[in-house]
């Protein structure tokens, strides 16, 4: 897409909201933590590696004012992903680390003219460390292969951090971007309660960000915290096998540029069903479709496939 200014700051303000939207959705939060059994308890001093590709569809409403219509987004994303399982004070700790791999093509009406952009690059790395502060014991082996098999009632109680670094290919001359060049925290804490073959895992996840000093030709972008809630209710057919349904829902991240609040709080509604399944005895894998629904006149509806490979040693 490319814009001519024609009426001063009232387009550079539009723009500035255009591209609030596209950040936004760069790094869908809630198709993001709309992912079952981050909980899961893990035999220690074990290696996880996985790989993912995902598709996304999405609609984006824009703003009236700046008389884009029919935003629409095709994005390819992969990913890859590690995970170590470690004792830490007494209790069964991971950390994991994930870099993502995007290509997309945007495309609009300006003024009724079809408009076109396509990226492709690297993501933000995540970087996430989480403890079980009650229940799952750090066991290794055989022993946790035992203590599996003979727990039928189990409440796990976790907390974690994700850090999002600003590695991510970014341009602050451009309006799309697929790094968000700041930091992002994510504190959280999430519940799992099984019974029998059936758990239900529920988090809660605040994303605090810094500010980005070179937004858009010099801007500076500041931002209000994000909350999300999602839950998930899982079924285990047998080890290795299972399938979940799961909701979520965020509220907040209303924007400032050099000080002037935009109006662009977000709050999304969002599900997803995922199945997972072994492959080997070493190598799973994993389906998935994730959608989300905007509950303001701006913002984004997406739909996501999913499929991913994941191995352990």
């Amino acid at each position: 897409m490319s814009f001519r200014l024609k009426n001063g700051k009232l387009l550079v303000h539009g723009l500035l909201s255009f591209q609030l939207v596209l950040l936004f959705f760069t790094f869908p939060c809630l198709a993001e933590e709309l992912e079952p059994r981050r909980w899961a308890h893990l035999p220690i001093d074990t290696n996880f590696t996985g790989a993912a590709y995902a598709y996304t569809n999405a609609d984006i409403s824009f703003d009236p004012v700046l008389k884009i219509e029919d935003g629409k987004v095709d994005l390819h994303s992969w990913a890859a992903k590690y995970i170590r399982t470690f004792t830490f004070f007494d209790k069964s700790a991971r950390v994991d680390f994930l870099q993502g791999y995007q290509k997309g093509c945007w495309t609009g009406l300006l003024d009724g003219v079809p408009k076109k952009v396509r990226r492709s690059g690297w993501t933000d790395t995540l970087v996430r460390f989480a403890i079980n502060l009650y229940g799952a014991p750090p066991l290794h082996g055989q022993e946790y292969a035992e203590y599996r098999a003979s727990t039928k009632v189990e409440t796990i109680v976790g907390a974690g951090l994700s850090l999002q670094l600003p590695t991510g290919d970014y341009m602050d001359d451009k309006l799309i971007n697929l790094g968000s060049n700041r930091f992002t925290f994510r504190p959280q804490i999430g519940v799992v309660h099984t019974r029998g073959k059936w758990s239900l895992e529920t988090t809660a996840i605040a994303a605090l960000f810094t500010d980005n000093d070179e937004f858009f030709n010099g801007h500076k972008l500041e931002q209000d915290p994000l909350y999300t809630l999602n839950s998930h209710l899982i079924y285990t057919f047998r080890p290795g096998v299972w399938a979940s349904a799961s909701a979520g829902y965020d509220y907040g991240g209303r924007s400032t540029v050099d000080g002037e609040k935009k109006d662009d709080r977000k709050q999304d509604i969002g599900w997803a069903l995922s199945v997972g399944f072994p492959l080997s005895r070493h190598l799973g894998g994993k389906l998935a479709y994730v959608g989300t629904r905007t509950q303001e006149s701006t913002g984004v509806d997406s739909d996501s496939f999913v499929v991913g490979l994941s191995a352990f040693w």
